[in-house]
């Protein structure tokens, strides 16, 4: 087999467990046999389409069997699948297309209307439908051997564009199958897994630290369109769910849910959070129903693994992003690139096989993110003396006040101990004394109403002086990510003027 790609997967899988099943989407399962032959007709119907090696195929669509199909027919023929957001509105589907140069765009049938809107592919598939099925009934299932190197490249990922524009990492199949074997060496994970993905696969960490790793392994994907914490509930009991990933918000609402302390998660083995730092009042939350919650720490250029607290260090050092994964290395330095002492905050650098090629059609911005073969992360870090990593935020949202630096998850972590808070971020504002000083943008919980002093006399003994927000805005919602990341650009603009 020439292709040593994310597209040989299905037929490499199939020859070894044709009848297990790979997905599970309502009622409908598909095997791994199957998942083949699908694949495999999907790329005969793209290369009639005149789809060829390095031809751009996008899809937009919540998660449904149809997404992976598109990425593995994608890879046979050594084409680059280029995941969209959902919540984009149909100037920013257009904006990605014409930046990636889509030709083809696969959609779900209630995004049909965006799809269209979008009017830049030149052709446009609906997936998951009657007509969609008559087209793969339609396709050859003769074998399709193009040669993919794990250097060609696989996805064109964009970035949340929590900044800015966002920027297409070029991820590698290499960096993909990379990233996967890290997550198999350091989860532990088996052949009967059972993975609840209702994480959005267009998004890193549900395809990438998820989904591709189970499906490599054997294991099950049971795919949610969207994520519902009381529906999560029901699932992990039905199908005896045992990983789930998500982001921090994600587990926040299923622990919040009347059922929770109920509800049968016997089966649940695998806990992994990643996309923002994890406040330890959530930690403490799983920790009390008996379940190991690790967390984890990456970017889409690293495909996204660089950092995991496994589940011996899960307790002793939680709060930390745990040390790099097997085959990756990370290193916190100061301005110059000198190693940061232990316990000093420095920038998060990235290395190895699963780091990105770089930015498509962005030869600067990928020069810059570089330095001597180190992805720079943005990030802020300290290093403890074991060699654990905790990240302390981004340094663009970091705050100086008084020549003083104030990183806000330190805050919002400890704001999240107060009962009356259910969600919060902390952003600078101009101050005339101190140059900028914390304000808390903050959401209560339900049926509360706090004063707004007394949550920041909380803090009082907690945190340093200089360290407590001089000011509170109460919301009744954060602006987040459909992977939800949230969107500090945006609180900025709001509430981040003196007034």
């Amino acid at each position: 087999m020439r292709n040593e790609g994310l597209g040989s997967w299905p037929a490499r899988r199939a020859r070894k467990t044709p009848h297990r099943t790979a997905l599970i989407h309502g009622s409908d399962t598909v095997t791994y046999g199957e998942l083949h032959e699908r694949t495999t007709r999907l790329a005969h119907a793209l290369r009639a389409a005149g789809v060829r090696r390095g031809d751009r195929v996008a899809y937009l669509g919540p998660n449904h069997p149809a997404f992976l199909e598109g990425l593995f027919a994608a890879g046979i023929l050594g084409a680059v699948f280029v995941p969209l957001n959902t919540r984009l509105a149909a100037p920013e589907i257009a904006y990605q297309l014409t930046d990636s140069g889509s030709g083809v765009l696969l959609h779900s049938p209630e995004l049909r209307a965006s799809a269209v809107e979008s009017g830049v592919a030149r052709t446009v598939v609906e997936v998951g439908g009657a007509a969609y099925e008559e087209l793969l009934a339609g396709a050859s299932t003769a074998p399709i051997d193009e040669a993919v190197s794990p250097d060609d490249v696989c996805v064109i990922m964009y970035t949340s564009g929590t900044t800015g524009r966002p920027k297409g990492a070029m991820l590698t199949h290499g960096n993909i199958v990379w990233n996967a074997v890290n997550v198999l060496v350091d989860h532990d994970l088996v052949a009967d897994e059972t993975a609840l993905v209702s994480a959005p696969l267009f998004h890193t960490g549900g395809l990438n630290m998820l989904a591709l790793p189970v499906l490599l392994k054997g294991g099950t994907c049971v795919l949610v369109p969207s994520f519902e914490p009381g529906g999560t509930l029901d699932l992990i009991e039905r199908h005896g769910v045992t990983f789930m990933f998500g982001v921090p918000t994600m587990f926040d609402l299923v622990a919040r849910h009347p059922r929770w302390g109920s509800a049968d998660l016997s089966s649940l083995r695998l806990l992994n959070c990643g996309g923002a730092p994890v406040p330890s009042t959530l930690i403490a939350a799983y920790q009390e129903r008996g379940l190991t919650f690790c967390q984890g720490y990456g970017m889409t250029e690293a495909s996204p693994g660089a950092l995991f607290l496994d589940a011996e260090h899960a307790l002793a050092k939680a709060g930390s992003a745990g040390v790099p994964h097997f085959f990756t290395d990370v290193r916190v330095v100061r301005p110059d690139l000198t190693p940061a002492a232990v316990g000093e905050p420095g920038e998060v650098l990235v290395s190895g096989p699963n780091v990105m090629a770089g930015y498509w059609g962005l030869p600067e911005e990928t020069a810059a993110a570089f330095v001597d073969g180190w992805f720079r992360s943005g990030d802020a870090a300290r290093v403890d003396a074991d060699g654990h990593v905790t990240i302390v935020d981004r340094f663009k949202d970091m705050i100086i006040s008084g020549g003083e630096n104030v990183y806000p998850a330190e805050v919002e972590d400890a704001l999240l101990a107060h009962p009356d808070v259910a969600e919060c971020a902390v952003i600078g504002v101009p101050d005339e004394k101190w140059g900028e000083v914390a304000r808390a943008v903050v959401v209560v919980r339900d049926g509360s109403a706090p004063d707004p002093a007394g949550i920041l006399a909380s803090l009082g003994g907690r945190l340093a002086k200089y360290k407590i927000p001089k000011s509170v805005v109460l919301v009744d919602a954060l602006p987040r990510t459909a992977s939800g990341k949230l969107l500090k650009h945006q609180l900025r603009a709001r509430y981040g003027t003196s007034d």
